[in-house]
């Protein structure tokens, strides 16, 4: 089955934690990676999320001497940006 891996980037102003990381991360831009497959059978193309994972640490770290790429929930991510932006208004 046909699958893709699809980038982002998510903004945090303030430090966020999220389930299964160790403590609180700090503000910055993470990068993002959704891993999806194909639906087969549809009319039309249609992809399924079965993974979502963040980089760490965050981009503006310079030369970090270990990076790692921790599985995360998509809905749990999606929930403290939200929280993270409606902080910041």
């Amino acid at each position: 089955m046909p699958d893709r891996t699809t980038h982002s980037i998510a903004h945090f102003t303030a430090a966020f934690a999220l389930g299964g990381l160790e403590g609180p991360l700090p503000a910055g831009d993470y990068d993002i990676d959704h891993d999806e497959e194909l639906i087969e059978g549809m009319s039309r193309i249609a992809w399924r999320r079965v993974a979502t994972f963040i980089h760490l640490p965050a981009r503006a770290v310079k030369n970090p001497t270990t990076s790692q790429l921790v599985a995360i929930d998509h809905l749990e991510l999606e929930t403290a940006l939200k929280r993270d932006r409606e902080n910041a208004a």
